[in-house]
């Protein structure tokens, strides 16, 4: 799942600037992209104007953004772009690299040796940049519960290396370290919970993409579970009760999304 780890304050303007994604101390920007970068995901396909850089100019280029903290603490702007060839980490064997490429498989496990340090990695393709990607599992947001329902320790590792996750509900998700939103499903929206300082947060994610080399089902992608509709107002209730003054917006903005009848 998805949770800002940076705040906006300390979004890299200057570097955005010079892609022409901010201007006079103002993004340029969609807000699930700014999302995508605060959650430490990467951005969608983004088109690039007047790019400036080491005194040069590109007139146009498409590429994804994504933001990585330096040793400085600061975070530096990252642009993805679309490579000619893909290249692959030397841990890849030619079979697993070109398994990823052509989508026989989704993700791949990993332990790789980190400066002397063992690390468990999964591995993905972007086909829209041709680049691969790797994620630490351990700096995966794992979510305790998913339309009301808690993810058993074995759901939750599942989630955690990458695999398919299925609830009681029918709702069948996975984590797509490539995806804007950080994760796929079989519905076009869910609500993940997660337990902070003995409390709860929710997170609605909507507008997702489909399972990974299938299509949303257009009669059952937009019906939800009994079980989502009750996390939808828990979270409803627990907004209004934290940020009172904006709770009559904000509680009709979440209400009109999904408005559909649920399934049983």
């Amino acid at each position: 799942m998805v949770q800002k780890i940076y705040k906006d304050q300390d979004l890299p303007m200057g570097d955005l600037g010079q892609i022409g994604l901010a201007e006079n101390g103002r993004l340029i920007l969609d807000e699930s992209d700014l999302q995508a970068l605060l959650s430490g995901s990467r951005t969608g396909m983004l088109k690039l104007q007047n790019i400036t850089a080491d005194g040069a100019t590109i007139d146009s280029l498409d590429a994804k953004l994504s933001l990585r903290q330096n040793d400085r603490g600061s975070l530096d702007l990252l642009v993805h772009p679309v490579y000619r060839e893909a290249s692959y980490p030397e841990y890849l064997t030619d079979s697993e690299a070109e398994s990823l490429e052509k989508g026989a498989e989704v993700n791949l496990e990993k332990i790789i040796n980190d400066h002397g340090v063992k690390k468990e990695v999964l591995v993905e393709f972007d086909k829209e940049t041709r680049e691969f990607i790797i994620t630490d599992t351990e700096k995966v947001l794992v979510p305790d519960m998913v339309n009301n329902e808690y993810l058993s320790l074995e759901q939750k590792e599942r989630y955690r290396k990458g695999k398919e996750v299925e609830l009681s509900d029918g709702t069948r998700f996975q984590y797509a370290g490539g995806d804007a939103r950080g994760v796929r499903a079989n519905k076009l929206a869910l609500i993940a919970s997660v337990i902070v300082d003995g409390g709860m947060s929710y997170l609605l994610y909507k507008g997702l993409n489909a399972m990974f080399g299938q299509k949303h089902d257009p009669q059952k992608a937009d019906v939800y579970s009994k079980g989502y509709y009750q996390a939808l107002e828990d979270m409803i209730k627990k907004n209004e009760t934290e940020r009172p003054a904006n709770r009559r917006n904000e509680s009709e903005q979440i209400r009109a999304y999904t408005r559909s009848g649920y399934s049983r």
